[in-house]
């Protein structure tokens, strides 16, 4: 319906105006890209180093100095060349969807073979903790994210019309189908403790399963989280150049590289910005940051879409919904609405929120460091 890039950016000017989309793309800009980036770079390091450090958890100056790394090349591919970024991409998701078969694979031929002890009575000794249940739905949730990624590409694809829900079709069943499979694979081996224990999953799951291969699902692994966070990086830079065009960011944010065709401006800027959100904080703390941040844009987005039904009745919708009016949208409003209640009514999430916080101050007061 509405032919711009910059994700829920556009849909929130054109449903509320600029205020919304203003606050929208600061805070996506400052807060969500970069803190997105640099939770996948920390998974990637994570299972990078892992391998080096058997039988213990690598130390957090080597993950972060190895997220930081990753963070840089990533940035530096994105701004020499759309080309090479995009081959990049193909090329890790190739890599990532052949690691997911190695291991679903292997986990059907151990499920086959008896080993499903660990799925027996799921959810014995769970807490039935409303806020809990919440937060699980958070973590969920966040693997699950990355459904509206092209969303913030959209002048760039050929036949939008056509291929953005054709790769929404086809990814989101893909996504889903995978994570599912893959998870019970994990429990055909470990137990929930040791899942939950474990520094990284997948690394464990193949030095009891793939030996003396073990090594393998390591190496894939840091190809997948490789390949998500280039794709992240991608879809931030193009956010901030629009917000940039619109004159809600600086405008050099908004200046395209002559020769290379990249908004290198607006990629150095997420990049630095990742770098930052590696040094203090943890990717359990990140991840519980940016899904609150996420699902309140999420929800306003939703109720755009139902307000620009009122307000905006001449606007072409070329892919329609054949169903109960309304229904998609008032649910996906209505869902990330009560996560965000649910959210907010915890205390200790919203305590977490506040260490946080702190945890980012304190530093800059000794320091003296003036914003």
């Amino acid at each position: 319906m509405i032919m711009k890039s910059g994700g829920e950016y556009p849909y929130l000017m054109e449903g509320f105006g600029p205020l919304l989309a203003y606050l929208y793309s600061w805070t996506t800009i400052t807060v969500l890209k970069p803190s997105s980036f640099a939770i996948i770079a920390l998974s990637c390091a994570e299972y990078a180093s892992t391998p080096f450090y058997p039988g213990c958890t690598p130390p957090q100056v080597v993950i972060k100095c190895l997220a930081a790394a990753c963070i840089l090349i990533i940035t530096v591919i994105n701004c020499l060349s759309v080309k090479l970024a995009y081959r990049v991409q193909n090329f890790f998701t190739v890599a990532k969807l052949l690691i997911i078969v190695i291991i679903v694979v292997s986990g059907i031929v151990l499920l086959a073979q008896g080993n499903t002890q660990n799925l027996k009575d799921p959810f014995a000794g769970a807490t039935t903790s409303f806020g809990a249940i919440g937060l699980a739905f958070y973590n969920g949730l966040w693997a699950y994210d990355g459904w509206n990624q092209l969303n913030f590409i959209t002048e760039e694809l050929k036949n939008p019309y056509r291929n953005l829900p054709l790769a929404i079709i086809i990814g989101i069943p893909l996504v889903t189908v995978c994570y599912i499979f893959v998870n019970i694979a994990y429990f055909s081996v470990m137990t929930p403790t040791e899942l939950l224990q474990s520094p990284a999953v997948a690394v464990t799951f193949g030095d009891r399963v793939l030996y003396p291969l073990s090594w393998i699902v390591p190496l894939f692994v840091v190809f997948s989280t490789f390949g998500a966070a280039n794709g992240s990086c991608f879809t931030a830079g193009r956010l901030t150049y629009v917000a940039g065009r619109e004159g809600h960011m600086v405008r050099i944010m908004s200046y395209i590289s002559v020769k290379r065709y990249t908004p290198s401006p607006a990629l150095m800027f997420n990049g630095i910005l990742s770098i930052i959100y590696i040094m203090p904080a943890d990717i359990n703390t990140l991840i519980n940051y940016f899904s609150f941040a996420q699902w309140v844009f999420y929800g306003l987005t939703c109720l755009a879409l139902i307000v620009m039904r009122f307000t905006r009745k001449e606007l072409q919708r070329p892919v329609k919904v054949r169903v109960t009016p309304h229904h998609v949208d008032e649910l996906n409003f209505c869902t990330a609405f009560a996560f965000i209640c649910n959210h907010l009514a915890d205390v200790e999430i919203i305590n977490q929120y506040i260490q946080m916080i702190l945890a980012y101050i304190s530093p800059m007061r000794q320091k003296k460091v003036l914003f």
